[in-house]
């Protein structure tokens, strides 16, 4: 009789251990699916937090007249001698089509990851004032910016040069906004590209 109580406790031991550690299991994968709820809230309290909008821009003084400026980026033929991008894959494949250069003019390209791919096109052109274009990213990306080169005389042989792309920040920009500095980032290679046509139009000579 007493060997049955006895093993009747070690039983019943054994089945509330269990329980015990059934629950605390229970217990422990609750906090973690709730720390894991807190997390995801505030990833995207963070992420909605972010601006709607962005504005990158970039600017160069020049000694040339704006007109020398604006012949180079109004004519998309021009871009690979000074666009930052092209460095980053030389072998990217570039289309032109449309007019040689000014507004219906259309770029596209399809490179390595660091290029990914897309389409410009040249949708306002104001001699010596403005060039806008739609600047539509097919890869690793869908989305579509404003690109804008703005000419302002600065002397009587010198003009600054202001690079922008502005456009709205989606979810997944939104999101990589949280870990990488867009602004310092694509800022850093406008100010490549701005050196480099500086250098182009310096050298050109004079009429």
């Amino acid at each position: 009789m007493a060997k049955n109580v006895t093993l009747d406790s070690r039983l019943t031991g054994r089945s509330r251990s269990s329980r015990l550690g059934r629950e605390r299991r229970g217990s422990g994968l609750k906090v973690v699916l709730a720390l894991l709820a807190i997390a995801v809230v505030g990833f995207l309290v963070a992420v909605a937090l972010q601006p709607a909008a962005f504005r990158i821009s970039r600017s160069a003084t020049m000694q040339a007249p704006a007109s020398a400026v604006f012949a180079q980026v109004n004519d998309f033929h021009n871009w690979t001698a000074w666009n930052p991008w092209q460095k980053l894959d030389p072998t990217a494949k570039n289309t032109f089509s449309g007019p040689t250069s000014g507004v219906g003019s259309v770029f596209e390209w399809d490179g390595n990851d660091e290029v990914g791919a897309g389409r410009m096109t040249i949708v306002e052109s104001r001699p010596d004032d403005l060039i806008r274009i739609k600047l539509e990213f097919l890869r690793p990306m869908e989305a579509t910016n404003t690109a804008e080169f703005v000419f302002q005389t600065a002397g009587p042989q010198s003009t600054t040069v202001t690079w922008s792309m502005f456009g709205e920040n989606g979810f997944l920009a939104k999101a990589f906004g949280l870990v990488m500095d867009m602004d310092q980032m694509l800022g850093a290679q406008f100010a490549k590209g701005l050196a480099d046509l500086k250098a182009i139009v310096e050298k050109k000579p004079r009429a």
